[in-house]
């Protein structure tokens, strides 16, 4: 278990929306935290900013031996359910090299990571993964475990579901995308909303994250990070609207949905029993929280 206090904690991918939170986090427990993004970022917080192509392997190398951190939380990522075989190159540079060169920069090193993969990763006896995005993740995992087997690299993998709450500025991800709409007096557009989709609160998120670090049962493992219950796409939308009081009514089918679209659900008794680690935040409860932030972002702009 680390002790946190000093300790020097690499975040890859801190300007996106899970790796800002756990940045802040590993601040409030008082680690050193070093932040990476391929694009120069303005100085927020307490964290260090360094500016990397992880997709790049000698300044991969250089970035761990300039830093040499105790901790490396790897969540730089290319994220996209388009079915396009224009996609493969890009998934595959962004999650599959970017992860392979972290990896091998780390071989050898006293150094523990922790990888955010993904829900849609393919398990044992599945069907072929159904998006580039899926298939990268999950090559990235299975070098991974490779690494860790054959050169005994201290890495964890968080498969993690789908997350949303406070701070997701994309809004062309599904809750942030009905939010700001119904908020704006619009119908948002939606496919059938048939889906099964597993969701999971930020802060839990964030939680599973510390937990993998401090675990001193946790490498070489892959624990899912979910609720463990699938709510459909349409249930979802429909809570939404009666927590904020909206009489809009969404255009269900007017979009098509996406091709080999599947329920993933989070089995989180790996990570309860290994990392001690379980959902804490209802479903209900962390959209309040998302709603709430969300009409004070609109309030103050």
């Amino acid at each position: 278990m680390p002790q946190w206090q000093g300790t020097r904690a690499l975040v890859t991918g801190a300007s996106g929306f899970i790796g800002s939170h756990l940045a802040r986090r590993l601040e409030l427990l008082g680690a050193e935290v070093h932040a990476v993004s391929r694009q120069p970022q303005p100085q927020v917080g307490a964290e260090i900013w360094h500016q990397c192509d992880l997709r790049e392997a000698a300044p991969t190398a250089d970035l761990l031996g300039t830093i040499r951190p105790g901790l490396v939380f790897h969540l730089a990522s290319e994220v996209t359910g388009i079915r396009d075989v224009g996609m493969v190159r890009a998934m595959l540079d962004g999650n599959l090299v970017a992860a392979v060169n972290l990896l091998t920069a780390a071989a050898g090193q006293p150094m523990k990571l922790v990888f955010a993969g993904s829900i849609e990763e393919t398990r044992s006896g599945e069907s072929a993964p159904h998006s580039p995005y899926s298939a990268a993740k999950s090559a990235a995992t299975v070098y991974a475990r490779l690494f860790h087997h054959l050169w005994s690299v201290d890495v964890s993998v968080l498969r993690i579901a789908m997350v949303y709450g406070p701070g997701q500025r994309d809004i062309a991800k599904l809750v942030p995308y009905v939010t700001t709409e119904l908020l704006n007096g619009r119908s948002a557009r939606i496919g059938s909303g048939s889906r099964l989709v597993d969701w999971i609160y930020i802060d839990d998120v964030i939680e599973a994250f510390v937990a993998a670090a401090e675990s001193e049962k946790a490498a070489g493992g892959m624990y899912d990070v979910g609720s463990g219950v699938g709510v459909s796409i349409r249930d979802t939308i429909e809570l939404l609207h009666r927590l904020a009081a909206s009489p809009i009514t969404p255009q269900y089918g007017a979009l098509p949905d996406r091709q080999l679209d599947r329920a993933h659900i989070a089995d989180v008794g790996p990570a309860g029993t290994t990392l001690g680690w379980q959902p804490r935040t209802s479903l209900v409860d962390g959209l309040k929280n998302t709603i709430a932030w969300y009409a004070e972002q609109q309030r103050k702009s």
